[in-house]
């Protein structure tokens, strides 16, 4: 059985840079979010990095969609990280935060994320906000 394919979706799913310095932490996000957007998009392309220098290198080289940075991870913060980025890099991706707690969320507005959610994760908030930033790149592009 095919399925027939959506000509408003893109043949190739969304690519998104996850970066985290904690495995597990990856690990939640990307079960949280699941596999894809909706049932019958193309699947979602995680590129995974642990390191800042990571994050700059593999977003400089393009061809992301979204970046999920963690606002907790240890020597880089993904807070920092994120203004970073916004400041220095031509079209950067639109990003999404995760902070350690709510009451955080003025640091996403300070750091330029496009969205943010704050620990502990709940899967249909982080899902929706992934959905949201992705939805209006593509409408805004």
């Amino acid at each position: 059985m095919s399925t027939a394919h959506d000509p408003a979706q893109p043949a190739n799913g969304p690519r998104i840079l996850l970066y985290s310095d904690d495995v597990d932490a990856r690990a939640q996000v990307r079960l949280a979010v699941g596999p894809r957007l909706r049932h019958g998009d193309p699947e979602i392309e995680w590129v995974e990095t642990a390191t800042a220098a990571a994050v700059i290198t593999t977003t400089e080289n393009g061809g992301l969609d979204l970046l999920i940075l963690d606002g907790e991870a240890d020597k880089v913060g993904g807070l920092g990280l994120a203004r970073q980025l916004k400041d220095e890099i031509y079209r950067c991706p639109p990003v999404l935060v995760l902070t350690g707690r709510p009451q955080d969320a003025w640091l996403a507005h300070w750091s330029n994320a496009e969205a943010v959610v704050s620990r502990p994760l709940d899967p249909i908030e982080l899902q929706a906000a992934v959905a949201q930033v992705l939805e209006q790149r593509t409408t805004a592009g």
